[in-house]
């Protein structure tokens, strides 16, 4: 196998550093690591600028868009791209909500170098790797979790919690809009909204609207 031209997503500098150095270190695979981005905006450029980029190597917990909604943008502009999906997040929904939209591979930033290996050969012939460990499905009715998480870890979890509306009703909210003004940014009804809000504090474990904001903000959910 040549040289496998990729590309490290990832928001931790010191994670992309030290799997570049992986991977010029190894002799088990040649991967040419041609960049190194932090976010779905930044990793977009990149491929448009580089063209025979072969192999995206993706975080979930980024930024602004996060690695699930990246997945099918990567998919539709960029075909051929291969994705492997390396993330500290086991649990067998988000694996099987990567494959789903259109992932090559999963694993986890915890497994052995050596499925690290295997995981890219395997996505770059074609296959679906799913490495050890993981499930896309409940493994004995048990959900499978990935440990503590850090502050900023836990936001990529509780943004899942939410709906696509929900989000967008929670970001009126964090601009001071009320359900009324809401309504009409949005074209539903405030009693809809009302039932929006109280589903979103419900999620999120927050009892009125100053906290929420508060919340919402301090975790980077908007």
């Amino acid at each position: 196998m040549s040289a496998i031209n990729s590309v490290i997503v990832d928001v931790q500098s010191i994670f992309r550093a030290g799997l570049q150095a992986f991977f010029e270190a190894t002799d088990a695979i040649e991967v040419n690591v041609m960049g190194q981005e932090d976010s779905a905006e930044g990793l977009l450029l990149f491929l448009h600028k580089n063209l025979n980029t072969e192999l995206v190597i993706l975080d979930l917990n980024l930024p602004e868009t996060d690695g699930l909604d990246l997945i099918p943008l990567i998919r539709k502009q960029f075909k051929t791209v291969r994705i492997l999906v390396m993330t500290s997040y086991g649990d067998y929904k988000f694996v099987g909500q990567a494959l789903k939209n259109g992932a090559d591979g999963y694993i986890l930033k915890s497994n052995e170098p050596k499925d690290l290996i295997e995981g890219i050969i395997e996505v770059m012939e074609g296959k679906t790797y799913i490495a050890p460990g993981l499930h896309i499905t409940p493994p004995n009715g048990r959900r499978l979790t990935s440990g503590k998480k850090s502050a900023y870890e836990d936001r990529f979890v509780i943004k899942q919690k939410l709906t696509k509306r929900e989000h967008e009703v929670l970001e009126l909210i964090t601009e001071a809009l009320n359900n009324k003004e809401i309504a009409k940014e949005l074209y539903i009804s405030d009693q809809t909204v009302g039932v929006h809000r109280k589903n979103i504090m419900r999620k999120l474990g927050v009892k009125n609207t100053i906290n929420l904001i508060k919340f919402a903000l301090e975790n980077q959910l908007v």
